[in-house]
């Protein structure tokens, strides 16, 4: 496979620890497209991400974002284009190591120590200690045998992420996990989004939150009617947009 990283590419495996999951990159999407009911809504995008880090994406919304982590997770087909993890084309394989936190919390229907079990058996290891210890680092370990669903929003998106994390994905994908939390459930979801960061999971998160992007980013992905306009690290990309819509967007303005 020829190299079609752009020259902004940025790969972070050089200042990381590599981690069982340097395999899985460089992240190379080529020409993605998706459509759906005639409408184009991903259009032509071209972009390579390296390991590592947190890359944030931002945009107005109706920019493309959530379908493109739906895309790189498999969820939803291309309509054209192709996507290679470490130069080989997304499989079951590959999902497997790989996890999603969507916007609003799934939660099954049994206790909040039961959705941890339930994913530690899927992988073979359940072990209770294991599950009070995800839930200790969650902050949720007196909350053990409550039904999940009686859990405030915070709580359940908290569930939501330790669970995602017992799979030990190389790869994690949030979807503005924060949207409808309050500030001190935010932090908390950041602190532990940093800390399996610093383990070497390779994070992909959506936020709209200028502060929270700022607290999280190592580079910047941001896209306008399902385009990406550019692809930066987080200083060059907070203190120069390379291009208007995004200083507009930092700026407060509305981007038609």
């Amino acid at each position: 496979m020829r190299d079609l990283r752009p020259a902004n590419v940025i790969d972070l495996r050089n200042t990381q620890d590599s981690g069982a999951g340097a395999d899985l990159f460089p992240l190379t999407v080529e020409d993605l497209t998706y459509q759906a009911g005639g409408t184009v809504l991903i259009k032509g995008i071209d972009l390579t991400l390296g390991a590592g880090g947190v890359t944030v994406i931002m945009g107005p919304n109706g920019a493309g974002k959530s379908l493109l982590l739906r895309l790189l997770h498999g969820l939803l087909e291309p309509s054209g284009g192709w996507i290679a993890w470490g130069g080989q084309p997304l499989d079951d394989a590959i999902r497997r190591r790989q996890a999603m936190v969507f916007q609003r919390a799934v939660m099954l229907r049994r206790s909040v120590a039961a959705n941890i079990d339930f994913v530690l058996r899927l992988r073979g290891r359940a072990d209770p200690a294991r599950r009070r210890e995800i839930l200790e680092h969650a902050g949720l370990a007196d909350r053990a045998e409550q039904p999940a669903r009686l859990l405030s929003g915070g709580e359940q998106q908290r569930l939501a992420l330790a669970r995602a994390l017992a799979t030990e994905p190389d790869v994690l994908f949030m979807d503005e996990p924060t949207s409808n939390l309050d500030p001190a459930s935010t932090l908390v979801i950041e602190d532990i989004t940093k800390a399996a960061r610093d383990r070497g999971t390779k994070i992909v998160f959506i936020t709209h939150d200028m502060g929270q992007a700022r607290r999280l980013a190592d580079d910047v992905v941001f896209m306008h009617r399902g385009k990406v306009l550019e692809h930066s690290p987080a200083a060059a990309f907070f203190n120069q947009p390379a291009s208007a819509e995004a200083g507009d967007y930092m700026a407060g303005k509305i981007i038609l």
